[in-house]
């Protein structure tokens, strides 16, 4: 609809414009402003133009409003149309078979009436409330749906709307049902008392939920706070420790060079553990020279000479703690004697101490 039908819709004094669209809407707006000009032009639309079985030559006054509110009905029904709907019903000859031509092109026949009626009759019973839709809005959807009824001849009673609704509620508002349910008489509640009472409820679980979201904004505030301070004792702390970890990893990298310096010391000595033997060739003959003898074929580990003296100094050691025990006895057994004795034997003491030591000397030469 233009914006001049909207002006013109607005105004008692002008019909409401039909332009093709929403018939049912404009039908009953168009019923009423009918009634409330003059209740016998919505006769004459209804029933048929009014009679009159006077000549024109013997009209009498009552005659003549007669014929003047069937023009009237007629005028007021031409004005209410835009030309194309105009069009299809300005060789109707009465109000009534305009009306009707009317009813017919956008009701359809009665046969089509009967399937939109059942197509919302059926929207009717599978009504339900939307996830995340308001009362407002559903209530917009559940008038639709009955208002299309009551224009097709169908009419629901009070009550039946009032139960469906409390069917087509979700179940979050299942308490608020069983209140009403409670504290109502259903056969005598009317929809809109329902209405407000579903609305009231929602108005309180708004406030409800708005105040319950601030104290969780708190809540949440109060919890980035905390984190905060933590995330900085955190920091702190994790920075001495980062310290600490870094002299103990220095500390660690000292040792572990230290001892890998080592480690490369030992393979070196081990892989070359001759190097303090160094075999000279004979020039001549290319053999081995005995450092020990100077004679070839031998190196000194292995030489005759050493092996002979070394069993001279084991024996010599043998011959050493023979004579040392046999001293030690002396001295025991010479211990009750007097002190003349005692300044002699600790002469002989001595000078077996000196032969002792002589003794080891050469031991040691040898």
């Amino acid at each position: 609809m233009t914006a001049q039908g909207n002006i013109e819709g607005q105004s008692v004094n002008r019909p409401p414009l039909f332009d093709g669209e929403d018939y049912t809407y404009w039908k009953t707006r168009m019923e009423w402003f009918l009634q409330g000009s003059d209740y016998m032009i919505w006769s004459i639309v209804e029933e048929g133009d009014l009679l009159v079985t006077n000549a024109k030559a013997q009209w009498t006054d009552e005659d003549r409003r007669i014929i003047s509110l069937n023009c009237k009905a007629k005028s007021i029904l031409y004005c209410a149309l835009r030309k194309k709907e105009f069009n299809r019903v300005s060789a109707c000859k009465s109000t009534m078979e305009m009306w009707e031509k009317l009813r017919i092109t956008y009701d359809g026949t009665d046969k089509v009436k009967e399937i939109r009626i059942d197509i919302l009759v059926t929207q009717y019973e599978r009504f339900q409330m939307q996830s995340g839709e308001s009362i407002a809005q559903m209530l917009s959807r559940f008038t639709d749906i009955t208002n299309g009824l009551v224009g097709l001849g169908k009419i629901y009673d009070v009550p039946d709307m009032v139960r469906k609704i409390l069917r087509s509620l979700p179940s979050s508002l299942t308490l608020k049902v069983t209140a009403i349910e409670e504290a109502n008489d259903l056969k005598l509640m009317s929809l809109e008392k329902l209405i407000g009472s579903l609305m009231a409820h929602e108005i309180n679980m708004e406030r409800l939920g708005e105040s319950s979201s601030r104290k969780k904004q708190s809540n949440a505030l109060k919890a980035n706070e905390d984190k905060s301070e933590e995330s900085l004792d955190n920091s702190e702390s994790s920075k001495d420790s980062d310290d600490e970890e870094a002299m103990l990893s220095r500390r660690l990298q000292r040792i572990l060079a230290k001892k890998k310096k080592f480690q490369s010391g030992r393979r070196f000595f081990k892989k070359n553990k001759d190097f303090r033997k160094p075999k000279v060739k004979d020039s001549k003959k290319g053999e081995v020279i005995c450092y020990e003898c100077k004679k070839p074929g031998h190196i000194k580990a292995d030489c005759p000479m050493l092996k002979k003296n070394d069993h001279k100094k084991k024996d010599n050691f043998r011959k050493f703690k023979k004579y040392k025990r046999k001293a030690m006895a002396a001295a025991w057994e010479n211990s009750s004697d007097s002190d003349s004795e005692l300044s002699s034997s600790s002469d002989g003491e001595e000078a077996n101490m000196a032969l002792m030591a002589n003794t080891q000397d050469k031991i040691l030469i040898i």
